[in-house]
Parts: C-alpha cells; structure tokens; sequence
C-alpha cells in the first residue's frame, strides 16, 4: 500500500512495489518524483524527516533528513545585519539540504533497488512534463512580482514568457533532470552500495557542494526587505550523512505504541498530548463533542508551550524528554485543563528545571493570517504567501513501514540555482536569535523542525504509518486522527478513510514555528462541518472560533497492517489530490 499527498507519487510508488521493490524502494521514488510534481511544497534543496520499520532488524528507526545550520551562521552575524528574526525566504535561512542524504541512506541500508532506478520516475517527468496543479499556479502567481523584479533565475525557471503557467498545462523541470543524470554519471561503477554512497558523495563534495556554495556567496532580496548573502558554503555540505536514530516513544491505552522524531523536531510535542489526554481520561469523552474538542485543545496549549521551553538540538542534547513524556509529569500537568479557556502560555517545570522562553512567546500579533492559510510560512511580498509541505507513506508485503515527511526548498522560499534547477530551503528561520534556548541559533545545529512523520505499533508489532503536511498543525491534526483511530477500533469500526475525513481542528495558540513567529491566543481553527451546537458550547467556554472551509484543514495520509495481514490505505480528500493505492 501507498498513500502520499500527489497522485503520480503515489503511483509511482506502488509500481516499484508490483515490480517487487520494497517500501524502501517505493518510498524513496515516491520522494523523489513529489519534489517535481510538488514544487511549491517540497525541493531537491530541502529536507525530510522519516520514521521506519524494518522488518529484518525487527525495529524501528528514524532517518534525520534536516541537515545542520551553517558554520557562519550565528546570532552575531545576523544581529550584525539589523536583524532580530531569521528571514523566512532567501539565502540566510539555508540549511545543509537533507532530503537527498535521507533517501539515499533508506536506499543503502534497508532497500534493494539501484538508484538509477528509483530516480528514473523523477527524472521522465521532470524531462517530459507533469500537471501543473492549481495550487501551484497559485503559488507562482503569488510570486511572480518578486520573482521579476529581484529573483531573475527564479523568473527563467517558473514563468513561461513572463507568465504563470496556467493549472492543468504540462511543465517540465529539465535542469534537475540533468543534475540526477550528471549525479547518476557519477556513481556508475561498483556495487550498488557503493554507487548510492559514490551519488552521495557527488552531492555534498561534489558538484552540487559547490554551486551551492558559489551560488550562496551572492546577494538576493529575503523577507526582510532587503538583498542578503548566505552563509552556507560547500564546507557545510562536506562529509554530511543523516543520522539514524532510535525514535521517541510512549504507549497508548493498553495495546498501542506511538512512535516520533526526537525533540530536534516537534514529534514528542504528539507523545505529550496523548500522555495528558489520556491523563483527562479522553477515552470516555465522545469524540468530537465540546468536552471532546476542549481537552484536544487545552492539551496542545500546554504540550506546545513546552515545546518552545525545551525542544531543539541544543550543543549537549540536553533536553529534559524522558521527563516530559512522564505520566507522572502528564498528570500534574493535565491539572491545568480547566472548565474553560485558557488564555495563558504557560510551560511547566521539568526535573527543577525553569522554562526558557523566547521573549516573544506568547505575543499578540501585529497582523493576523486567513484561516485557509494553515501551514508553513515562506514568501509573498515580503511574507504574506504560505507554503506547505508533502507526505508520503508506505507498507510492503514484508510489513516493512514507511512514514516520511519530505518539506522545504520551495518554488517560493528561494531562488533558483541556474545550473542545478532548484532552490535552496529556509529551515533556518525556525531557530530564534536569542541566546541560551534550547532553540537559538548556533552553528552546526539542527533547527527544531516541524517536519513530523509517525509510526505506531499495536502489541508491538508495526501496525499504523501517517502523517500530514501543516507546519505546527501536523501533530495536532495527527492527533485527532489517532484518537479517531483508537477510538473506532475500540468500538470494533476501525476505518482509516473515516479517521482522515473527519472534521479537522486546531488551535493556534501559541507562536508559530516561522517567520515572522505569530501567536493567536485562545483561537481554534476548525473545519466548518463541525456542529454549529458544539461550537456555541466551546465559544461559551472561552474559546475563540475561527470557522474555515468545510474541506480545508490538514492532508493527512495513512497506511496499516492488520492483525490478520490484511493491508490498508487512506488518503485526503482535501484538495483531490491526495491518493491511496495497493492491492
């Protein structure tokens, strides 16, 4: 089975598994073609975050595709430019690309295809054309005043004649296409092993390393304003390989596991709502009813206020995360949740430890965002448009298990590399230039991404991979989907499609993870499907509702595996686009 965010994803991962690949394979030519067809979403410039199961190591792993900050990039170098956030577009914000090192590791270490083969999808319809989606139109439309006026390689990428391509109308991405061909040309000889790592190599010491860096060196107009140089440089690049990682975890009721990144990412932000709910005793609470919604709600108040406290990749790693996903933590913490409302950003008190908060926490924002807008900032004029991110997940008949979030260097967040065809990505922006956080920006770190793919066990055996673009929404609209799931199952109607075409909801409550890091106190986004009853009873508890489309929340995707090896898949419907398919 494969369930992904783009139908042409989805099916070419399933034609790797009915050629007799496995979900290492599938998934990784899956990636590979969403950063052509999804250009506005995902880039060869970005990065990936990734949960697996491998079935011959009988266990779990996490693939860290966000690569590093850059050797120069530090809080005096930005301060010295008049700087007090990260630009959210251009060439300050890079990171050390990950994608490509976290599909090429699944590829050399669980898979058994050749890399010439998993690309060749990528690399047809990058040479003959793919649909340009609507929102893709939208998203270049959006851009095209920036794109003419200041990035001009951007321009002679994605406009046709100085015009935005028209939804529906074939494009082609020619230059990538040449970049994995000339990548390919390069990693020709010995093993498959050994040509994957000599493919790597050509990526991050190579050719690539080093337009990158030349490329960097040069000035280009970012959110700020105002034109600016990067700071990564080919010797950022040298020598990088994703980690691999033992994930996060914390159990669910009596038979599940839920499975995340570590706190370098947001994952555990999941683990510490589901530990607080289960705390309020959420199994007894009729799903979606108001008491239902108000616990969701105050929960992700208070799990995300202790992700802005402790998460990151702090120089000695030290973030307090056996503590955070406590019970006994869980339950002094889910005291907290009130009869109504709160409107406080309050984390707790970890083994004695004080919080530490940016300054901005918490902060009402000087302009609001459309509801229909939910996901991660990028660029517009300036910062107005919004990007998002892609999903994909995969199971095979050996029950191994797949759940990757691919996101960053978008169409939008940067400009184009005339001589690689893509742009680079702007993780950067989520680190704060405030000293001594757990997330500041320091040189060599990961910023703390939202990127936030999930695997659950149930009786430990591998039974359930899926996630969801959204930015900070992703582990609050995975969230309801587990409880969805758990509690259907319970009820013996477990069905994934029903699970993902329920109601969406979220709160934005706390400070964004993106530039220009807004907070919305006390407000919940929420599909306009939702009963019009339940809603009046949580706006008499305090809560601010904001009333999107009724399709518009969220893109979650899924795939399981049954007790009785029956395999499942579901896709969203939001958007037709999203596709699930297998046999």
């Amino acid at each position: 089975m494969v369930a992904s965010t783009h139908w042409l994803a989805s099916s070419t991962g399933m034609s790797v598994l009915e050629r007799g690949g496995n979900a290492f394979d599938a998934a990784v030519a899956a990636g590979f073609v969403l950063q052509i067809v999804e250009p506005h979403l995902n880039g060869p410039g970005g990065d990936s975050s990734v949960v697996v199961w491998s079935a011959a190591d009988n266990a779990p792993h996490v693939v860290c595709g966000q690569g590093p900050s850059p050797a120069g990039a530090s809080i005096e170098h930005f301060r010295s430019l008049g700087l007090d956030l990260v630009p959210g577009s251009g060439l300050l914000a890079a990171t050390v690309p990950g994608a490509f090192g976290a599909w090429l590791t699944m590829l050399e270490r669980w898979g058994t295809w050749e890399l010439a083969d998993v690309l060749a999808p990528a690399i047809d319809y990058a040479e003959r054309g793919y649909p340009v989606l609507p929102s893709m139109a939208r998203t270049i439309e959006a851009v095209r005043e920036l794109f003419v006026g200041h990035w001009t390689t951007s321009a002679a990428t994605w406009l046709a004649h100085g015009r935005t391509p028209r939804p529906g109308a074939r494009w082609r991405s020619p230059v990538i296409a040449q970049t994995y061909r000339r990548l390919l040309g390069e990693a020709s000889a010995g093993t498959r092993e050994q040509r994957i790592a000599a493919a790597r190599r050509a990526w991050y010491d190579g050719f690539v390393a080093d337009d990158i860096g030349a490329f960097s060196s040069t000035s280009w107009r970012d959110t700020s304003g105002r034109d600016h140089a990067g700071v990564l440089t080919a010797a950022d690049l040298s020598g990088w390989v994703p980690p691999v990682e033992a994930p996060a975890s914390v159990d669910f009721g009596a038979r599940y596991q839920i499975l995340k990144t570590g706190p370098w990412g947001q994952g555990p932000v999941l683990l510490q709502q589901l530990r607080l709910l289960e705390a309020r005793g959420v199994h007894d609470l009729p799903v979606r009813s108001a008491e239902w919604i108000h616990a969701v709600v105050e929960a992700a108040k208070l799990a995300f206020a202790d992700r802005e406290a402790y998460y990151g990749d702090p120089p000695e790693g030290d973030v307090p995360l056996d503590a955070l996903l406590s019970m006994d933590y869980a339950a002094d913490r889910a005291e907290r949740i009130g009869a109504t409302a709160s409107l406080q950003f309050v984390p707790g008190t970890v083994d004695g430890r004080a919080p530490l908060l940016p300054s901005e926490a918490g902060a009402e924002p000087a302009d609001t965002l459309t509801a229909s807008t939910a996901g991660e900032p990028t660029v517009g004029r300036y910062g107005e448009n919004r990007g998002d991110t892609c999903h994909v997940d995969v199971v095979d008949r050996w029950g191994n298990f797949v759940s990757a979030t691919p996101s960053g260097g978008w169409l939008q967040s940067s400009p184009v590399i005339p001589s690689l065809g893509f742009g680079l990505g702007t993780r950067a922006q989520m680190f704060y230039l405030q000293p001594g956080l757990p997330n500041s920006l320091r040189p060599g770190r990961r910023p703390r991404t939202t990127l936030s793919p999930s695997l659950a066990l149930r009786d430990g055996q591998p039974w359930l991979a899926f996630g969801t673009p959204g930015g900070d929404q992703q582990d609050q609209w995975q969230l309801t989907f587990v409880l969805d799931v758990v509690a259907a199952e319970r009820a013996g109607a477990l069905n994934l499609q029903d699970a993902i075409d329920a109601p969406a909801l979220h709160t934005r409550h706390f400070p964004s993870s993106f530039y220009p890091r807004t907070a919305h106190p006390g407000e919940i986004v929420v599909e306009s499907r939702l009963d019009e009853a339940v809603l009046a009873d949580l706006e008499s508890r305090g809560h601010r509702i904001t009333r999107s489309g009724p399709w518009s929340l969220g893109r979650l995707s899924a795939v399981s595996r049954g007790e009785d090896g029956v395999l499942r898949a579901a896709a969203n419907a939001r958007g037709a686009q999203g596709y699930a398919v297998g046999r």
